[in-house]
């Protein structure tokens, strides 16, 4: 369904440049050829039709634009960083236990929290000494 959006959005567009190029620029001439043009769409009632197609074009493309939006955003995965992350221990470190926030997480991980009671670990590797 996106794909046909999106095609439908361009060829809105390609239409909505052609139209404007096609209009009568206040300063000159503009791809219409000028001045010698008679028949059908002449004047006022070209004017007109061509500034009722760019109206209608550009809300089609409002349309198919907000419509592309929404949809982009319906597909998407996760709304944060943090939703899908696990966090890992380096080697020789116990893993932090889920639950609580980030802030909690990230104590445990230094040491200012007790961790919830967890496995017996492996043998204790070498302490780094950690600034203050």
């Amino acid at each position: 369904m996106q794909t046909v959006l999106i095609i439908i959005h361009l060829i809105i567009v390609l239409a909505l440049i052609g139209v404007v190029l096609l209009q009568r620029s206040e300063g000159g001439l503009g791809l219409s050829g000028g001045g010698g043009v008679s028949g059908f769409m002449t004047g006022r009632g070209q004017a007109n039709a061509l500034t009722r197609a760019t109206a209608i074009l550009a809300a089609l493309f409002f349309i198919t634009s907000l419509a592309l939006t929404i949809m982009a955003g319906y597909g998407s995965g996760p709304r944060s960083i943090l939703d899908g992350a696990t966090p890992t221990a380096p080697a020789g470190q116990q893993a932090p236990a889920q639950g609580g926030n980030v802030l909690e997480q990230l104590q445990r991980l230094q040491g200012d929290q007790p961790a919830q009671p967890a496995a017996p670990a492996a043998p204790a590797a070498p302490q780094v000494p950690q600034s203050q």
